[in-house]
């Protein structure tokens, strides 16, 4: 037996209570909110690992702007992590708990290929910022819809440096891909 819960058997009650957050929102915000979070938390950690693989793979002529970039890029999208998560938590909601459960939620595709191109690279990590801005737009709307402030308010900042990410990789790819809108 448990030293703390047989010293203390309130310990043991505590253990099994559920992590409520209390908070204004409805219940129906929560359970619609907090998925689309988790969804987004998920596909930040993706593309942080798919970001870090080519930054840590990466080669040619322009290796150190790319590694650079792509270094600076991977922790900006880091940097949204903890926030989505203490979000989802402020709101009453549960967040992600393992690889296993990001693997079930996230959108941004992996990259397991031994040798990829370095525009190529470019060109992946492009459309999928570009995608991450389309999916932080949606749930945008979804936290105005339930009148989440501030989770809103953070998105709209997250949006704003996706854009970023992707008008930034977009320019590096510029010679060899002018035609990429």
């Amino acid at each position: 037996m448990d030293k703390t819960s047989s010293a203390n058997p309130s310990a043991k009650a505590r253990q099994r209570a559920p992590l409520a957050t209390r908070t204004d929102l409805h219940p129906g915000a929560v359970a619609a909110i907090g998925p689309a979070l988790n969804a987004l938390l998920a596909d930040a950690f993706a593309l942080y690992l798919k970001t870090k693989n080519f930054h840590w793979h990466m080669s040619g002529p322009h290796f150190r702007d790319y590694h650079l970039l792509l270094d600076e890029q991977a922790s900006q999208v880091f940097a949204m992590t903890d926030p989505l998560a203490e979000r989802v938590r402020k709101i009453g909601g549960m967040t992600l708990h393992s690889i296993g459960n990001i693997a079930r939620l996230q959108r941004v595709l992996d990259n397991d290929a031994d040798y990829v191109e370095p525009q190529d690279m470019l060109a992946e990590l492009r459309e999928d910022n570009r995608a991450m801005a389309a999916q932080l737009r949606e749930a945008h709307d979804l936290c105005d819809e339930h009148r989440d402030v501030a989770s809103a308010s953070l998105i709209e900042n997250w949006i704003d440096e996706t854009e970023r990410r992707t008008w930034f990789l977009f320019e590096a790819s510029r010679s060899q891909d002018s035609g990429a809108h």
